[in-house]
């Protein structure tokens, strides 16, 4: 079977490198064209901030659309069929907001696959008409094939994590190790994309399998707060300085770790509120923001003091104060990528970590408990509170009662929870990529 030459939207007439994709596309959907154009994947994990809109136009024409939308719009917008599925609304086709091209695409649904309306909602019955219209493409002669992307959204319900998957979930899973490990789907201009928030919801046979790329969505970089936000004011129809104290460029800067949907939350009370955007109406907001973002398992704390306040110490304050200097100073490749604070309760180990960040002038926030009762839902909580951070930066975290929270290597009798949060957190402070950008404290009365 001849292979169809591979390609993705980007002009009129698509792309068929990366390089090529528009501007305003961001990195991971580069990322994702890169693997495609390499003929070795067709299937993609996206998780994330996979709730957040996602730029769908460049400068001249800014807009902002949900994760699916610009998929089916900007990334697939010159293929024949883009299918999504979730629980709630079944199988239907996916076109943006181009009704036109929504009337060809249903056109082709029901000469590929049937009427699409008529399919029940149910996940095994869906995959099921989804596999019978993909044999029919593999098989169909090449000037008859149709370039055809599915997406499913919450694919952590159709493929769920966990040992004890009933027939039908087992089924899915197969159904999807199938389609990606085809090679005949490979050849030709087909993806899958799988979109989750949570990466530890879907089952690990399927995220860790080598024809499946993972792919995270990052919360928004300075320059595409920036953007958003000088999209925001404008709509506003009012200049910034009328009810904010910071210009565009320091909002955006100022912001990291926000999602774009809350900084228009950020933008409208300030412009249709009462309180003007001072320093103190923005600190309680970013407080709140990134609060939320992170589902209230980080909270901030504001350093009130430095460590020119703190009595004793002597040998630890003068490493610390030097390494706050490097910091300061941008030498980021010197300082260490954290700290382990010894002792028992009541010798001041919060105060000194808390200290730190004063003294570097950095925000600094404390992790709260992220372990929950239900299966998978701990290791689902650090990664999402690990993205935040990953946003933030630079950050001074701060891990009270360290040897609690984050257990060990080699901790049992909890399925294995303990070893996957303890190589999830140990895998993160070696990432020297973040060294002098995420700050880790550990506090402990008991560093064994």
């Amino acid at each position: 079977m001849a292979d169809d030459a591979k390609v993705l939207a980007g002009s009129s007439d698509g792309v068929t490198k990366a390089a090529q994709l528009p501007a305003h596309f961001p990195a991971w959907a580069a990322k994702l064209a890169e693997l495609y154009f390499s003929g070795t994947t067709s299937m993609f994990v996206l998780h994330g901030n996979t709730f957040d809109v996602v730029r769908a136009g460049p400068d001249g024409d800014p807009r902002w659309t949900g994760l699916a939308d610009f998929l089916a719009d900007q990334l697939f917008g010159r293929w024949d069929l883009v299918v999504h599925y979730d629980l709630a609304r079944g199988l239907r086709c996916a076109a943006g907001a181009n009704s036109k091209r929504l009337q060809d695409m249903v056109a082709t649904a029901n000469k590929w696959i049937g009427d699409l309306r008529a399919l029940p909602r149910d996940p095994t019955k869906g995959l099921l008409a989804l596999d019978l219209m993909i044999q029919k493409i593999v098989m169909a002669d090449p000037d008859q094939r149709i370039r055809c992307a599915i997406i499913i959204d919450h694919v952590g319900y159709v493929a769920p994590s966990g040992d004890n998957l009933d027939l039908n979930e087992q089924t899915h899973l197969v159904t999807l190790l199938n389609w990606a490990s085809s090679p005949y789907i490979k050849r030709l201009n087909m993806a899958f994309v799988l979109i989750d928030p949570r990466l530890t919801s879907i089952a690990e046979r399927l995220s860790s399998n080598p024809h499946v790329a993972q792919i995270e969505v990052p919360l928004p970089s300075e320059a595409e707060r920036t953007a958003f936000l000088g999209a925001q004011v404008k709509a506003t129809g009012k200049d910034v300085a009328t009810f904010s104290d910071y210009q565009v460029p320091e909002l955006g800067k100022l912001t990291a770790g926000i999602g774009l949907t809350d900084l228009e939350v950020l933008v409208r009370s300030a412009a249709e509120g009462t309180r003007r955007l001072d320093r103190a109406y923005f600190k309680e907001l970013k407080k709140r923001l990134i609060e939320r973002q992170a589902q209230g398992m980080l909270e901030f704390v504001e350093p009130k003091w430095g460590l020119d306040t703190v009595v004793g110490h002597e040998a630890a304050k003068k490493r610390l104060l030097d390494d706050a200097e490097l910091i300061k100073r941008g030498e980021l490749d010197t300082v260490p990528m954290g700290y382990l604070f010894c002792g028992p309760v009541g010798t001041g180990k919060s105060f000194l970590a808390t200290c730190v960040a004063g003294s570097i002038g950095i925000p600094a926030v404390v992790l709260k408990n992220f372990r929950s009762k239900y299966v998978g839902e701990t290791e689902g909580n650090l990664e999402r509170v690990l993205g935040v951070l990953r946003s933030m930066g630079p950050v001074v975290v701060v891990i009270d009662e360290a040897d609690a929270m984050l257990g060990d290597r080699d901790q049992g009798g909890d399925s294995g929870v303990g070893g996957r949060v303890f190589a999830m957190i140990a895998s993160q402070m070696g990432d020297t990529s973040y060294r002098g950008r995420i700050i880790w404290m550990l506090l402990t009365a008991r560093p064994d």
